[in-house]
């Protein structure tokens, strides 16, 4: 799973690392992201796949009533997207979610009464990008268009499943090699196995 994460990097280190510019630069603010909260991140879309955009967190399928649904959507499990409602007409509408960091939790008890808070990144905290897939929904009462997305998950590695020992899942991380084909289609490269775990304090 994952519900927290973190981009600490910069407008021009993101530009210099994705190569590509924002397209509202003004409105990124780097910092520490609660899903919960469906804020605007950075993401790379494949309908503009050469400009960074800012959407929100939270999928909202383009036949939701209203955005009440976002809450059970922040993370997509690889295994089932093509079944899910939610998830299936975005099959093609793939993005990266650019990032530095996550949070996951470790239960220290059977029932996760007492946890312990780990940072997960890459060496050096580089910038990195999980696979998602995004979509434009339109509120009916307003007009307006909303640019939403969610993580795709996957089992979790041996390192996450120590760490995330509860559900055992992870967040895909795309490499970075493979990045731009996966907004095209292709099959996906991950380089979950490069991640370091920081226990929070």
């Amino acid at each position: 799973m994952c519900f927290q994460s973190k981009n600490t990097k910069t407008v021009h280190q993101l530009e210099t690392r994705f190569e590509a510019p924002f397209m509202e630069p003004e409105w990124y603010t780097p910092g520490f992201y609660n899903g919960f909260t469906f804020p605007k991140t950075p993401v790379i879309a494949n309908n503009q796949a050469a400009t960074i955009q800012l959407f929100n967190w939270g999928l909202i399928p383009f036949w939701a009533k209203d955005q009440s649904i976002r809450k059970h959507t922040l993370n997509a499990r690889e295994e089932t997207l093509d079944q899910k409602p939610s998830f299936k007409p975005s099959l093609h509408q793939r993005c990266l979610i650019l990032a530095d960091g996550f949070f996951e939790w470790q239960w220290l008890d059977a029932k996760g009464k007492q946890k312990k808070k780990f940072l997960l990144t890459l060496p050096g905290e580089e910038a990195f990008a999980f696979a998602g897939l995004w979509s434009a929904w339109t509120d009916p009462g307003s007009g307006e268009i909303h640019h939403t997305y969610t993580i795709i998950t996957t089992a979790a590695n041996e390192l996450m499943s120590k760490i995330h020992n509860s559900r055992k899942r992870m967040p895909v991380i795309v490499a970075p090699e493979a990045e731009k084909e996966w907004l095209k289609g292709s099959p996906l490269l991950t380089q979950n196995d490069r991640l370091v775990a920081v226990e929070e304090g």
